[in-house]
């Protein structure tokens, strides 16, 4: 079995209008991803998904432009079931030879952002392949899963102080959610604001669901500091992205100066940028992202490095199918993680890409039980979704 050929697209699905909401990305009016197709000598195709935004503030242009000129032509005859191998050489370039016969990363300089995302895109690409070859869900491959639901939160939570009660309530009725995630920073006014919105939303959850807060990375280490010490008393489970990721340091004061615990990691590519977390002490709960931090390969290795820091594991799955797919294999095999991430926001990438439905019951989540990744893209989905040019 040899990779025939690679091809990505830049997907992008339309939100409908009522259905639109406005953070600090602005309004989102359609869901945007890389989707990379490849395809084997025998005939086995799978899908992977690589990420450079959040939904569609960005453009993917350049990303798939990387993957079908550069990055896809790499891999081209090479055995799909040398996932590891194939990140590695990806990663490591022109001194692939010299990094494998030495035993450590030799990376190239252009080792982050669109090149691990590109990486990100194949190496879920090629689980897909490697599972639908033997017969077996991608779980299966990487050790097992410890059960076959798993515990989800709703994730969204734009809505105003007025509204952001009955916004919540309505994630908990639709899917019997037990954990809610909402918005806040750079979308309010102040942290005053913010604050507001939160006291808001635990008063209309009550005490027995769990309240989750995420900033985008918009607070200052300032402005973190005092929105955490104006909830203190709402109980929250965890606070995500609360400054930049470029400010891991910052985020070690942070977390010394709150007892609620730190969520980072969708801004983070590969283990090492996660060991920097782990070692400075900077967070809590390790949250990479399929679609951008390196894949499941790469994802596996974080998991395993949370566990061996004691930290929990919740990957980012805002995102599209594939991605959100790849996320539920790596939380069905890693022993760190606890749950999983379900938009709750208009997302069209996830909905209507996959042929398959993705629900939520009781505030569980299926693991999928069919080979690969346990999903199926039509061609038609792809050619009507495809961005031109």
């Amino acid at each position: 079995m040899r990779v025939k050929s690679v091809q990505a697209w830049w997907i992008q699905f339309p939100i409908e209008t009522l259905r639109q909401h406005v953070s600090d990305f602005g309004r989102l009016t359609t869901f945007d991803a890389a989707i990379v197709r490849i395809e084997t000598d025998d005939g086995l195709i799978g899908w992977g998904e690589g990420k450079n935004a959040a939904g569609s503030a960005g453009f993917y242009g350049t990303l798939v432009h990387m993957i079908n000129t550069e990055f896809g032509p790499k891999i081209i005859g090479r055995d799909p079931a040398d996932v590891t191998f194939i990140w590695e050489d990806l990663y490591n370039g022109v001194r692939a030879d010299k990094a494998k016969a030495h035993g450590h990363s030799m990376p190239d300089l252009a080792r982050r952002g669109l090149s691990v995302a590109a990486i990100s895109a194949i190496d879920i690409a090629l689980w897909d392949i490697l599972g639908k070859s033997q017969g077996a869900p991608v779980w299966k491959l990487l050790g097992g899963r410890k059960a076959d639901r798993l515990p989800a939160y709703a994730s969204g939570g734009w809505e105003s102080a007025e509204h952001i009660g009955e916004q919540l309530t309505s994630y908990i009725d639709k899917g019997g959610f037990r954990a809610v995630k909402m918005r806040v920073g750079a979308m309010d006014a102040n942290p005053h604001a913010s604050a507001e919105r939160v006291k808001a939303a635990r008063r209309a959850i009550g005490p027995d669901v769990e309240l989750m807060v995420d900033a985008h990375g918009t607070f200052s280490v300032g402005t973190a500091r005092r929105f955490a010490e104006m909830v203190r008393d709402c109980d929250l489970a965890w606070f995500e992205e609360p400054i930049s990721g470029d400010d891991k340091q910052g985020m070690a004061e942070l977390r010394a100066s709150t007892r609620i615990p730190i969520a980072a990691g969708e801004s983070e590519a590969t283990r090492f940028d996660f060991r920097d977390l782990a070692t400075l002490r900077a967070v809590d709960i390790f949250q990479p992202d399929p679609g951008y931090a390196g894949g499941i390969t790469e994802c596996m290795r974080i998991g395993t490095l949370a566990s061996t820091f004691n930290l929990g594991f919740a990957p980012h799955l805002w995102a599209g199918a594939p991605c959100f797919f790849a996320g539920l294999h790596i939380c069905a095999a890693s022993p760190a993680s606890f749950t999983v991430e379900y938009s709750l926001g208009a997302n069209p990438m996830i909905h209507d890409l996959a042929e398959e439905t993705v629900a939520v019951s009781d505030g569980m989540i299926q693991i999928p039980e069919t080979p690969g990744l346990g999903l199926s893209i039509s061609d038609k989905t792809i050619k009507d979704f495809a961005v031109q040019g």
